[in-house]
């Protein structure tokens, strides 16, 4: 096959009344992937944006110093939840990843690192992109583990409930509410509700689930229930979600299981 017939056989390229090549490159749309870079490119005015004329947030104290979801002075606030900026497939990358651009696709070259590193880095370009977020991207991905096995493997729950309660998490983290001392106490809460409100619990089964809640992320039961309504005004009593942002995370989970 000569070169010209390789060139011709190309996507948004043909050949021209005068025998020239005539691309259309310029009109072909990013695929799904290379459109999630621009998910992570726009994060950069999210600390700008959190500040418009989006009513803020202010949440109730509990009554111990760990259960608080006081952010202290500033309100954080975000406009719209996205189910793929955590859990997007570039973050592990960083700066080891090397970006092929050609006229109609984009690839990505990683090279090999220590995973102690490649965690370091991606911690640190999360941290520059979101400033007001107080926990690294790792923690954060390890608490999504913890109520996935507590909620899928212990308790028996559907898929469903456990992406309802990764995305009540997620927004309390993009809402800068969690913090070393209330991470925990926030996971339970939002297994808690999740499972509330994807299931008829009888009572019995509330406090199985407590119970399983005080067991795996080792808080005290009081704090927890106590730490449940704080979340429920975080969340603005928003519990029945739209579907656009609990299918991503059910997809996600049935694609792991």
């Amino acid at each position: 096959m000569s070169a010209k017939e390789m060139v011709i056989g190309l996507e948004g390229v043909e050949l021209g009344a005068d025998g020239k090549t005539v691309s259309y490159t310029q009109f072909l749309y990013p695929t799904n992937v290379l459109g999630r870079r621009n998910t992570i490119d726009s994060t950069s005015s999210f600390s700008q944006s959190r500040n418009a004329s989006h009513r803020s947030l202010i949440l109730a104290r509990a009554n111990s110093n760990q259960s608080s979801l006081d952010t202290g002075n500033e309100m954080v606030d975000f406009r719209e939840y996205d189910p793929n900026l955590l859990d997007d497939p570039q973050w592990p990358c960083g700066k080891h990843k090397r970006v092929l651009i050609f006229p109609s696709y984009m690839t990505t070259v990683i090279e090999y690192v220590k995973p102690s590193d490649l965690k370091k880095d991606m911690n640190e370009t999360f941290k520059e992109k979101f400033p007001h977020i107080r926990l690294t991207l790792s923690k954060i991905r390890s608490l999504k583990r913890e109520i996935r096995k507590l909620a899928q493997e212990e308790c028996g729950y559907e898929e469903s409930t456990v992406a309802m309660a990764f995305v009540y998490f997620e927004k309390l983290v993009l809402q800068g509410k969690l913090h070393k001392q209330n991470r925990k106490l926030c996971a339970g809460a939002c297994v808690l509700l999740a499972a509330k409100i994807g299931g008829d619990l009888k009572k019995h089964d509330v406090k199985i689930l407590i119970d399983k809640l005080e067991e795996r992320f080792r808080v005290n039961r009081r704090e927890l229930i106590a730490f449940e309504f704080p979340v429920l005004v975080a969340l603005e009593f928003n519990l029945h979600l739209p579907e656009h942002e609990v299918l991503p995370h059910y997809r996600r989970l049935l694609q792991n299981s």
